[in-house]
């Protein structure tokens, strides 16, 4: 991965839970505010992901990607690669899932994402733009698995 942004956030809930949420790819535009559609493509054994096509607003405008998923390390880390997109050159990123140190039912999660678009942008933006999203992302997981409404702006 190259340059790479990293945020954290605890959630009130066990590993597994988090995990299970993470790997319900249907269910996210009804808690990822920037996601539209999303169609599993290919799916392994057990019937996860492991193409995962979405739809989603970004910079004022719909853009469609696929991400590859891989499950070493589940459940504590679900990894992604970018197959194709029409603005991306790269959008690879992991969730790193681990209990908490004080609430074995609570999960420590970690966001790490890389982000290079087709469009050249300065390096200012494409890191503000980078934080905004995991900041968002993970947000919304929490309230998701928590069971709390979605967040809005005002909630930063």
């Amino acid at each position: 991965m190259s340059e790479q942004a990293r945020e954290q956030i605890r959630i009130e809930a066990p590993v597994e839970r988090c995990f299970a949420t993470l790997i319900d790819f249907a269910a996210y535009p009804e808690w990822a505010g920037d996601l539209k559609e999303v169609h599993v493509v290919e799916t392994d054994d057990h019937g996860r992901g492991t193409v995962v096509e979405y739809r989603a607003a970004a910079m004022g405008r719909s853009t469609t990607y696929q991400l590859a998923y891989d499950y070493a390390g589940a459940p504590n880390r679900l990894g992604w690669e970018l197959v194709n997109g029409d603005l991306q050159r790269e959008l690879d990123g992991v969730y790193l899932l681990s209990p908490a140190d004080d609430d074995p039912d609570a999960t420590e999660v970690a966001y790490e994402l890389a982000v290079d678009l087709i469009i050249p942008i300065p390096g200012f933006v494409k890191r503000r733009a980078e934080g905004r999203i995991i900041k968002t992302a993970l947000h919304e997981l929490k309230a998701r698995v928590e069971g709390s409404p979605r967040p809005t702006d005002d909630d930063d």
